[in-house]
C-alpha cells in the first residue's frame, strides 16, 4: 500500500479566473472564446515574431497544431501540472498574451512562471501585473513554496518584467535553452520565495 503525501495532494493547479480590471487571466483550453475563434488567435500569437522568438509555438502555427497546444493545455489543467491563462482585454475579450505557472518539482514545492504578450499588449505592464497575479495564486491555492523564472540573456525587457515582479537574479546557466533564434542561449535564473515580501 502506498500513502500519499498530504502537501503534495494539495499541490494541484486548478481552474481558475483571475480579475486583474482591464485584464482577465482565463485557463487556456477547448472551452476558451475569444473574438476571431481561440484557434485563429492561437496560430496568430505563434506568427508573433517576438513570441516566436522568445516563446515559440513551433507546433500551433497552424489549425491542427493549435487545436493540440488547447488540447495540452485542458489535459495539463486535468493533471493540476500547468496552469496556463491566456491574458485577455476585460472590455473586448481580445488576446493580450500568456502567463502559465507549471510544477518544475511538485513534491518540493518549485514551480516555474513564463509569459509572452503579442505586439499590441506591451509597454502597459501587463507581463509583470500577470506575473506577479499567477505567482500569489500558485503560493495561496497550490503551496507553490519557490518559483523560478528564466529569460535568456539577451531578452531585457523579460529581465526587466522579472525585476520588477520581485524576482532577484540569482545566477546565469551557460547554453541552457534553445529558443526561437536556433543556438542554445545563456539564461538569467530569476526566482521569489512564497515568504519574500510582496
Amino acid at each position: 500500500m502506498t500513502t500519499s503525501d498530504p502537501a503534495t495532494d494539495q499541490r494541484l493547479l486548478r481552474p481558475d479566473v483571475l480579475d486583474l480590471g482591464d485584464v482577465l487571466l482565463r485557463p487556456w483550453g477547448r472551452g476558451l472564446d475569444l473574438p476571431g475563434g481561440t484557434l485563429a488567435a492561437v496560430t496568430a500569437a505563434a506568427a508573433d515574431p517576438e513570441v516566436a522568438r522568445w516563446n515559440p509555438l513551433r507546433d500551433a502555427t497552424d489549425l491542427a497544431g493549435a487545436e493540440a497546444y488547447l488540447d495540452r493545455a485542458d489535459a495539463r489543467w486535468a493533471e493540476g501540472s500547468t496552469a496556463s491563462f491566456a491574458i485577455t482585454d476585460a472590455a473586448d475579450g481580445a488576446l493580450c498574451g500568456n502567463v502559465a505557472l507549471r510544477w518544475s518539482d511538485r513534491d518540493e514545492g518549485v514551480a516555474m512562471v513564463g509569459y509572452w504578450l503579442l505586439t499590441a499588449a506591451r509597454g502597459r505592464g501587463l507581463a509583470t501585473r500577470a506575473t506577479t497575479a499567477v505567482t500569489a495564486w500558485g503560493v495561496r491555492t497550490a503551496g507553490v513554496r519557490r518559483i523560478e523564472l528564466y529569460h535568456a540573456v539577451g531578452n531585457e525587457a523579460s529581465c526587466r518584467v522579472a525585476i520588477r515582479a520581485g524576482f532577484p537574479y540569482e545566477g546565469t546557466l551557460r547554453a541552457s535553452f534553445r529558443y526561437g533564434d536556433g543556438p542554445y542561449n545563456d539564461e538569467h535564473l530569476h526566482a521569489r520565495l512564497a515568504s519574500d515580501p510582496a
